[in-house]
């Protein structure tokens, strides 16, 4: 396959037609400038972050609970491999339950109600 301009691709014989554009795959967001006549204030700055992160709150908690429950069980579970001299199951076991017990809890803190 060979790439065309504005990112169209064309088809061999047997391979159906694939277009992308290009120019829609990345999207800017526009932010406001700041206006010349109004300087810069730290205090505007620290409460536009404090905004950002009690809006992000739900996200962040959830995601570190994903990672904590994820290190936490699979740190048991390479213990108890440790102590008993298992072959690993116990760290698999510790992983893939940190994994469904991180995701039910980022899950239940960020659903809607």
């Amino acid at each position: 396959m060979r790439a065309r301009r504005r990112g169209a691709v064309r088809a061999s014989a047997g391979e159906k037609a694939l277009s992308v554009r290009y120019d829609y795959v990345f999207v800017f967001v526009a932010m406001a400038k700041p206006s010349k006549d109004r300087p810069f204030s730290y205090s505007q700055a620290a409460k536009s972050l404090q905004d950002n992160a009690s809006q992000a709150g739900n996200a962040a908690a959830g995601s570190y609970t994903l990672i904590g429950a994820i290190i936490l069980l699979g740190g048991l579970g390479y213990g108890f491999d440790a102590w008993r001299g298992t072959a690993h199951w116990g760290l698999l076991v510790g992983l893939l339950l940190g994994i469904v017990v991180g995701f039910y809890e980022l899950i239940k803190s960020t659903w809607r109600r």
